[in-house]
């Protein structure tokens, strides 16, 4: 890492990808030099639609490439494991999509792998470096709306999906929970940690995979969380915080607001909007500045986003699945990530 830059590679050349990559340089403090894929050709065609001077047709040759500072990881969930593995024991530093692994045993091994390798982790959990989420659960933790009593979040998309697609692709870790609902029960650990409890149901599709979940969650404060996420039917992406004093209420794009509203017993409603100057609502230059932050400060991982947190949100995750039966192949053991006899279950 230079005095002023932060060099980026980029693992993976889909969607998420390259907006990330068109976010990153816009960064005056971040460059991007290399990208690599599992198809040089893929690899090429990104690196010359954005300029990177560095194309590898392998992930192992950027993983090698000690001219990067940091590596960010878009494979799809299932790769997570592998190419990440692979950067933190190159001895690069990684910042890897959501959802972290399949499952919590795969994100204790790369926790495990970053600290004994002393690089920096992080799962680029957008929403919690968004500068108006931020100042929610600033407000909460302030007791803005007295003792947290209930979080309700929500994520469907109306589809409809083929089996074909990803999302009802058990190979690729298919289903609601780890790629939409992964950010309702992001949202309500931010302001709760994790729960003591969970019930779950969920609809399975003819594959194996959630077509659409609900769980109940509970903490030993006697709060509550609702989240529900879908693939079957779009929702309003909304979330609610409701206290003992008060509400907050994020009427729509609750991972990546422009505005949210604050109810507080006794007085006029106040409405927070997003600052216009921080971009888009749907920038993800938030995560990569505080990526860029944490490098130059020397930390190995991120306050905004800890990984002692992900993995919490995992064991969630896994918790979830267990209860209504959802198993992805190669996975095995009683609960998700534990060691056994591989199966896949569906009501």
């Amino acid at each position: 890492m230079t005095a002023d830059t932060v060099r980026w590679g980029i693992l993976a050349t889909g969607g998420i990808a390259a907006a990330f990559t068109a976010d990153l340089i816009d960064l005056p403090d971040a460059e991007v030099v290399a990208v690599a894929s599992r198809s040089e050709e893929s690899a090429k065609a990104f690196a010359e639609r954005f300029g990177i001077p560095r194309a590898y047709g392998d992930w192992n040759a950027l993983a090698q490439d000690e001219d990067i500072d940091v590596v960010y990881v878009a494979t799809p969930h299932t790769a997570h494991r592998t190419a990440a593995g692979l950067c933190l024991a190159a001895g690069r530093n990684v910042l890897c999509e959501k959802p972290f692994t399949l499952n919590v045993g795969e994100a204790a091994e790369l926790v495990a792998l970053a600290r004994e390798h002393g690089r920096f982790l992080m799962e680029a959990m957008w929403m919690y470096c968004n500068p108006l989420v931020r100042r929610l659960k600033s407000l909460v933790d302030d007791g803005a709306i007295g003792e947290v009593r209930s979080v309700q979040a929500d994520f469907g998309l109306a589809g409809p999906f083929p089996p074909s697609h990803r999302l009802r692709n058990p190979e690729l870790g298919g289903g609601a929970l780890l790629d939409l609902g992964v950010y309702p029960v992001s949202f309500a650990q931010l302001l709760l940690g994790e729960p003591s409890d969970i019930a779950a149901r969920a609809v399975l599709s003819e594959e194996g995979v959630d077509l659409q979940t609900g769980a109940l969650l509970s903490w030993e404060s006697g709060a509550l969380g609702s989240v529900h996420c879908s693939i079957v039917g779009g929702t309003a992406t909304s979330a609610s915080v409701t206290g003992s004093q008060g509400r907050i209420d994020i009427p729509d794009g609750f991972f990546f607001p422009d505005r949210f509203v604050l109810h507080r017993d006794g007085r006029d409603a106040e409405e927070f909007t997003a600052d216009p100057a921080d971009g888009p609502r749907n920038s993800l230059r938030h995560e990569a500045a505080e990526v860029v932050r944490a490098l130059r400060a020397g930390e190995t991982e991120s306050p905004l986003v800890p990984l002692d947190g992900t993995l919490a949100v995992m064991r969630t995750l896994d918790a979830i699945r267990d209860r209504v039966g959802v198993r992805y192949p190669g996975e095995t053991g009683e609960h998700p990530g534990e060691t056994g006899e591989p199966h896949l279950t569906r009501t």
